[in-house]
């Protein structure tokens, strides 16, 4: 299964001003785009933390939830909760229920523990025209080095980048 990280950030690198921020300051295009590819792969996987930013869980797809916390519940055909589960483990669940591609939607823990298991193929970053300073990066506590190959750039709207690229393990 092929695993695309999906994020917005603004330029100084930052997904949110702290784990509760509602992703409110990205673009329209930026959703339009996660929606898009969200939809077409038909599961996207996060944290706990970032599955409650959203108001609801995200329509026409199922919304994995990797969490330690019991306070998350399994919906039929919309979410699937692994608690205390690892990403391989999540992986190897989700091609056996036939799953050719995902979308890791963060947050910076759970996108860390993917890159830590050399799991995520591709990464796709939504430059906003933003600069929040302190905030949550891309990934948090893990310690990685690798190096990146420029797949794909272009603008998205007159203020935003789209950038994609392939991880070199």
């Amino acid at each position: 299964m092929k695993i695309t990280m999906i994020m917005a950030t603004t330029v100084d690198g930052k997904i949110a001003k702290t784990a509760t921020h509602f992703p409110d300051w990205t673009s329209r295009e930026d959703k339009q785009f996660f929606a898009k590819e969200s939809k077409k792969a038909g599961v996207v996987i996060m944290g706990g933390k970032t599955f409650n930013t959203f108001p609801r869980p995200l329509k026409e797809r199922l919304n994995v939830v990797i969490t330690a916390d019991k306070g998350y519940e399994n919906i039929k055909d919309s979410v699937k909760v692994y608690y205390k589960k690892s990403p391989k483990f999540v992986k190897k669940d989700l091609e056996k229920m036939g799953y050719k591609k995902a979308i890791l939607g963060g947050g910076a823990f759970i996108n860390g523990l993917f890159l830590k298991n050399k799991l995520v193929d591709e990464i796709i970053i939504i430059v906003a025209p933003k600069f929040f300073g302190e905030g949550l990066s891309l990934s948090s506590g893990f310690y990685f080095n690798y190096d990146l190959k420029l797949l794909d750039t272009y603008k998205i709207n007159k203020d935003s980048v789209l950038l994609r690229y392939k991880i070199l393990y």
